[in-house]
């Protein structure tokens, strides 16, 4: 018998769930239904059209009806939405947003992809003025674009510091606008922890961009924005672009349950409390795969992936559901961060014990053109070693890095595991010992005990009370910049002047990434010294992480002079 599977919504969710049922089945009917004009789209590359990286709007149109019909015998409905699911009859009412026809269309199997809405604060005055905007489809991207040649706007308030609120910011940036970006947290990107996101602080602040943190807009008017501190900025046109919420509103009409974190309730298979209604994407509530917790997660990767787990399922194919980590990569101007797993924030809020390694090694060999540092911060639980997540962040590839991460998490792999992994390795692509494997080293030391360190977060701190500092970098480099009290004594010098280094008080090491004062808290270790401290990113990190503070607070700088070299 002919099977009739209904879909509501396309793109990543809907689209694959439509494409994997025709594989298993050639002979279904399968309908989608489309409530916006285009089927399949790419939703990631909206903002790269505003600055012409993608040339037409056109092109970012990845199917149309015409195409899902001949190449796979999918009807596709655009401009049609489902008003109304009827589970006991299993049916759903449907009107067609061009004629205003309602008609119902009857379903063995039903799959919701509805996707989430762009949250837009009612509490914000002025948010539904015409020069308000926020960005999730085609027609949404085409609007901004519209208005901003119609009225030749040059200042833009971009509100908000996640993926696309900084994809936005740094598209519009390239285009020749005068940019601001509102972010109430204290940060941009909250996948990365603070002393990370620093390094992209820097970023954006370097590129022109005005970065406004821990700070909200309440209020907007024809020219400015004006935030809770009483602040205004100029602006002529406002992005928002402060999260999204599940679209669940279809499903909570027809009873479909809904989780603790207001997404569509599934189990393992992506199947609602009615068997024959399934549902992915954007929408749904799925499980940690580390924490056990119940999460929201509105990528297009693990969209798809559960697209083909429900229906393989509505053919009776099971598929292993681990969970998800969250693995995700962003470029922004000449800078791309990388992440997965847990973050330090989120290891505290799950109450789990965990150690980190940050190094900064080159991305490739650094004779090589174009060598640039990589930030890489491994995070693994203590005392089992279990690896639980990383932060990358570098002009190189850290999308690979952090990938090797992800696939370690996914197969509860230690940082043992890690140290003995063996990766391809040519003078530009990485290093010999690539910073996967550096961190991985580092973090087998770090869990064993053999020396101690202190977070880069720590270091004003230490300067302001007048630690014991030692910068073993060499006398050139101490003297184009250094911490204001540190003592410079080189690694090439350490042995011949120990006797300047006190053993009766702690003592703190840098060098420019960490690798030459691990190497002389080492020394320091084998000559009877047993207070010795290593400073996780040393002085490269230290520029990165204090720059942006400094510049905002106007505080008196802990170094005699930046150095990001």
């Amino acid at each position: 018998m002919q099977r009739k599977i209904l879909v509501v919504g396309g793109v990543a969710g809907g689209a694959s769930v439509a494409a994997r049922v025709r594989r298993l089945d050639e002979h279904a009917q399968v309908i989608v239904f489309e409530r916006g004009p285009y089927p399949s789209f790419s939703n990631c590359c909206l903002p790269n059209f505003l600055s012409r990286e993608v040339e037409d709007s056109e092109d970012l149109l990845l199917m149309s009806p015409e195409i899902f019909k001949s190449q796979y015998n999918i009807e596709v409905r655009v401009l049609n939405e489902v008003i109304k699911i009827m589970p006991e009859e299993k049916n759903v009412e449907v009107k067609d947003l061009v004629s205003g026809e309602v008609y119902q269309e009857s379903y063995d199997k039903l799959a919701l992809a509805p996707g989430a809405e762009v949250i837009m604060p009612k509490a914000i005055k002025g948010i539904d003025s015409d020069h308000v905007f926020p960005l999730k489809t085609v027609p949404d991207v085409r609007a901004i674009d519209n208005y901003i040649q119609a009225n030749n706007v040059q200042n833009i308030v971009i509100v908000g510091g996640g993926f696309i609120g900084l994809e936005v910011m740094d598209n519009l940036r390239r285009s020749g606008k005068t940019v601001a970006l509102v972010e109430a947290m204290d940060q941009v990107m909250a996948p990365l922890d603070y002393d990370m996101a620093q390094i992209f602080h820097k970023t954006i602040v370097d590129n022109g961009v005005k970065l406004v943190v821990n700070d909200q807009v309440v209020a907007i008017d024809e020219k400015s924005v004006i935030l809770k501190s009483g602040k205004t900025i100029p602006a002529e046109m406002v992005v928002m672009s402060v999260g999204v919420r599940p679209e669940t509103s279809l499903a909570v009409e027809c009873g479909i349950e809904i989780g603790k974190t207001g997404g569509i309730l599934v189990n393992r298979h992506y199947q609602t409390n009615y068997p024959d209604i399934y549902a992915v994407g954007d929408a749904i509530e799925v499980k940690h795969a580390i924490t056990g917790k119940k999460t929201r997660l509105p990528l297009a990767g693990p969209a798809q992936m559960q697209a083909r787990a429900a229906a393989d399922h509505m053919y009776g194919r099971f598929n292993r559901n681990p969970g998800v980590i969250g693995s995700s990569v962003v470029r922004i101007f000449d800078m791309n961060a990388a992440s997965t797993g847990l973050n330090e924030k989120e290891c505290r809020a799950a109450e789990i014990d965990y150690r980190y390694a940050y190094v900064i090694p080159g991305d490739k060999v650094g004779i090589m053109p174009n060598c640039n540092p990589i930030f890489f911060k491994l995070i693994f639980e203590y005392p089992s070693g279990r690896i639980l997540g990383a932060q990358a962040v570098g002009k190189g590839n850290v999308d690979r890095r952090v990938d090797i991460i992800a696939t370690a998490i996914h197969f509860n792999a230690t940082v043992e595991d890690l140290q003995n992994i063996e990766l391809s390795y040519a003078p530009f692509f990485s290093t010999a010992k690539d910073a996967v494997k550096y961190a991985a080293l580092v973090a087998v030391n770090v869990l064993n005990g053999e020396f101690k360190q202190v977070p880069v977060t720590a270091v004003r701190g230490l300067v302001e009370s007048g630690a014991f500092i030692v910068d073993v970098r060499e006398e050139g480099e101490y003297a184009r910049s250094h911490l204001i009290n540190a003592v410079n004594i080189p690694l090439s010098q350490l042995r011949e002047r120990m006797d300047e280094i006190p053993k009766d008080q702690p003592v703190y090491l840098h060098c420019r990434s960490s690798q030459r004062s691990y190497n002389a808290v080492r020394a320091l270790q084998g000559n009877g010294y047993t207070n010795v401290y290593n400073i996780q990113g040393s002085f490269l990190g230290i520029s990165f992480y204090e720059y942006y503070q400094d510049l905002i607070t106007g505080r008196k700088p802990i170094v005699t002079d930046y150095n990001f070299d």
